[in-house]
């Protein structure tokens, strides 16, 4: 696992990580707070068919609205797949004074 990582990573020392057995956990993070550089290493690193299944089957609540929208529809290609945001966005209640 390469240390670029770790901010994206940031529950798990990246070497402490397992490419499979955490393989849930690290393309999750990775879809959510990566960018070009790290979504690059995540299609080298696992399939795509691995990813879209990990995203489908394995949501985590780690994603802010417009970043779950550009997952699920632009990167993954999952426009006609009628996942339920909520399962994967995180809800940020604000404070009105």
């Amino acid at each position: 696992m390469p240390k670029q990582l770790q901010p994206f990573l940031w529950s798990v020392k990246v070497g402490d990580l397992d490419l499979e057995k955490d393989k849930i956990y690290i393309i999750n993070q990775i879809l959510a707070y990566g960018g070009l550089a790290e979504w690059k290493w995540l299609l080298k690193t696992y399939s795509a068919k691995s990813i879209k299944d990990v995203f489908i089957n394995h949501p985590i609540k780690t994603y802010r609205p417009p970043t779950f929208n550009f997952v699920k529809n632009f990167l993954l290609d999952l426009k006609d797949n009628p996942l339920v945001g909520e399962r994967y966005v995180i809800n940020t209640p604000r404070i009105i004074r």
